[in-house]
């Protein structure tokens, strides 16, 4: 989910992970003149390639003149010498008047054209690339740590998605479908109470949450963008399991779900990532476990679930959250899962409601006036599930994402099939795949 307008960076920038971005093309050109590294009778076509060649060094993983405070996520496509963005560590003295330029504000990041045009140039580059640029200084580090500009993005309605899973229980990656990227993020800790788990993710402003349990309690683990590391996140006011969940922004609702006596609690929290902490909500009409949540139209909902192990619900419930108010929606839910079948598969893009019908294989589309489903055409034909289970369907900005993979002995391709609603009927396009397995067990996109 995202909050405001859309700002599809992949209009902006190329596709391929070899071509230049322009606005970050123009911040390293910006870079270069204010410390005067290069003389002026250096010909454009070779600055170009100084600058290429420079980019291609520092995104470098295993370059060891990256801390492991600087370093990006391991990028796939680096490991292919396909580059990406970012140059290696310029000298602080650059930027403290020592260097060539003179300027004495190391604050003003690009000291030529000050700090909030630097900013703004900032602002319009991938995020692929600030994993590189937060290398070029302790001033870049400390600013793209600082988690300022996925505030200012979001502010301007400036977003990226990205869509994290899991096919191993320990171990995620990313796929960056703007610039065609796979992402390798650090392994999670060890823990073998949270491997044999049931486990919940959540994506929300610059974290992935991921929820599991010990023996008598629920943990929650926390990875950050900012710092590409995994650490021990805030654990909810009612610790539970199976519960539905979606993001807006930097917020997060769930509800739902089970305790950890196995209890079908109806209460609901939300989350801010800016300030994590935990907001007890009101406590919905119902009980109910293993559910899905999506935001609609600036407001939250949670769909079907199990009132118990053999009662299956066919309601939906709404959450105005100016109004503070639950408010059940008869039959929304009706035949998109069964009583052994995984949680609806539901996805909002442009405020319009899909949902995965797995056992017939086709995609629906919410009726928001009648409160009724309609078919809309085929799911992928190869992605398979175990009723349900196994298979993700997300919503990816103004796409939707099936991921998933025929199921074979020892392991498997994991594929990525997307479909864009406005432009017709639902004609599923290949857009990544990787020999990861055939089954996924979490899945969360993350947008800012």
């Amino acid at each position: 989910m995202l909050e405001g307008q859309s700002c599809l960076i992949s209009r902006m920038l190329p596709s391929s992970c070899e071509q230049e971005s322009k606005w970050l093309y123009m911040t390293y050109q910006l870079l270069e003149i204010t410390n005067n590294k290069r003389p002026p009778s250096v010909e454009p076509g070779e600055q170009d390639e100084d600058v290429k060649s420079k980019r291609t060094k520092s995104l470098n993983p295993q370059d060891p003149s990256l801390t492991e405070e600087t370093k990006p996520p391991v990028d796939e496509s680096d490991r292919q010498g396909h580059g990406g963005g970012g140059q290696p560590p310029v000298d602080e003295s650059d930027h403290q008047g020592h260097g060539g330029g003179g300027h004495s504000d190391s604050n003003s990041l690009i000291s030529a054209i000050g700090r909030d045009n630097s900013i703004n140039c900032l602002l319009h580059c991938s995020r692929s690339d600030y994993g590189a640029l937060a290398s070029l200084s302790r001033s870049f580090r400390s600013l793209i740590r600082s988690g300022e500009l996925y505030k200012l993005r979001r502010q301007n309605g400036i977003t990226e998605h990205w869509v994290y899973f899991s096919c191993s229980v320990l171990e995620w990656v990313a796929y960056d479908p703007y610039r065609e990227r796979w992402i390798t993020l650090p392994r999670m800790p060890h823990n073998d109470c949270f491997m044999y788990a049931d486990k919940e993710s959540l994506a929300v402003g610059t974290e992935l949450l991921v929820f599991g349990k010990e023996i008598t309690s629920h943990i929650v683990l926390r990875y950050s963008i900012l710092t590409n590391s995994w650490s021990p996140g805030v654990e909810m006011n009612s610790p539970r399991c199976l519960f539905g969940s979606a993001s807006l922004g930097e917020k997060a609702i769930v509800a739902g779900g089970t305790d950890a006596q196995g209890t079908i609690l109806n209460s609901a929290e939300l989350y801010n990532s800016e300030t994590q902490k935990w907001e007890t909500l009101p406590s919905m009409n119902k009980p109910r476990k293993m559910c899905s949540g999506v935001f609609m139209d600036d407001k939250f909902y949670v769909i079907g679930g199990m009132a118990s192990n053999m009662e299956l619900l066919t309601c939906g419930e709404e959450y105005d959250l100016e109004k503070g108010t639950w408010r059940v929606i008869p039959n929304m839910s009706s035949g998109l899962n069964g009583v052994a079948g995984a949680p609806p598969l539901v996805a909002v893009v442009n405020n319009e409601l899909y949902a995965a019908d797995y056992g017939e294989k086709e995609v629906r589309k919410y009726d928001k006036e009648n409160n009724s489903w309609v078919t809309l055409g085929r799911l992928p034909e190869r992605p398979d599930s175990m009723n349900g289970w196994g298979l993700a369907f997300r919503a990816c900005g103004e796409r939707l994402i099936v991921i998933g993979g025929a199921r074979a002995m020892g392991g498997g391709t994991i594929e990525l099939n997307s479909w864009i609603p406005k432009e017709g009927p639902p004609e599923w396009n290949l857009i990544a795949s990787r020999h990861l397995g055939s089954f996924v067990y979490n899945c969360a996109v993350m947008g800012c």
